[in-house]
């Protein structure tokens, strides 16, 4: 009795997420002290995009501060992932964006120097291809952190690669049935919220609007997951790998039939 009553007088403790809530309901003091209490955490975050020590006084540490506000703006659970893993990724992919953006206009500011002839057209030939070798260094970056985000996401739903290449169903109409499940899937709010909150399929009213049966739907269960989190989420390279995916397998089918 007397630890009920303890437990009735305890007080809830908010949450990070909790207090993304109310910022988002109009908290404006309350987002000021947030971003101000994770600059360690945004400093971090740039640092290991730009592989160096970053301060405050640095361009792209201002460049992480709107990234992170823009994060608390964006977020929701539908996302899967706590907020920091969410604004992980936005900081590091907008840093990204920065850095790619000043390389452009260094390149243009190459080409306007008044040089010889051939001394500016091979100039502007290794400028040419040292940018777009500092593209792929940076394409290579945001794909793997995008990766490396996905990853914690699935591993909220108790999935990891190593499972979704086990699962993967083995033939292409097979794999498109199950892209079409999560498909209905995400564009189903309810059905949706259901998934990221009990991070649990709703089975009985996913079956009842799709032409797929309960048997294979709970068959496919963690590659229909696995697809709806990459459909539902802020995902540039998985959706664009995804989108070749469901091609590929249309493709496959119809040469089968």
């Amino acid at each position: 009795m007397l630890s009920l009553l303890f437990k009735i007088g305890k007080r809830r403790t908010n949450t990070l997420e909790d207090e993304v809530l109310e910022i988002q309901a109009g908290n404006i003091q309350l987002q000021n002290k947030l971003i101000d209490k994770y600059k360690p955490f945004i400093a971090k975050s740039v640092s290991s995009v730009c592989k160096r020590y970053i301060s405050e006084a640095d361009d792209e540490f201002s460049i992480g501060l709107i990234a992170f506000n823009e994060a608390i703006e964006k977020y929701s659970k539908d996302k899967g992932s706590s907020l920091i893993s969410f604004a992980d990724l936005i900081i590091k992919r907008r840093v990204i964006d920065y850095i790619r953006k000043e390389s452009k206009n260094t390149t243009v500011t190459l080409s306007e120097h008044e040089v010889e002839q051939d001394d500016y057209t091979s100039n502007r030939i290794e400028a040419t291809l040292s940018i777009e070798e500092f593209q792929k260094q940076i394409d290579q970056e945001q794909r793997r952190e995008e990766i490396k985000y996905y990853q914690s996401v699935l591993k909220d739903f108790d999935l990891s690669f190593s499972d979704l290449i086990e699962c993967s169903p083995k033939h292409a109409d097979a794999r498109q049935n199950a892209i079409d499940v999560a498909i209905t899937l995400v564009q189903n709010h309810e059905l949706k919220n259901h998934l990221f909150e009990k991070k649990l399929l709703p089975m009985k009213q996913l079956e009842s609007l799709v032409d797929v049966s309960r048997k294979t739907i709970e068959r496919n269960r963690k590659y229909i997951i696995a697809v709806t989190i990459i459909l539902s989420g802020d995902y540039i390279y998985l959706k664009d790998y995804l989108k070749g995916a469901i091609t590929s397998e249309k493709r496959d089918c119809a040469r089968s039939s």
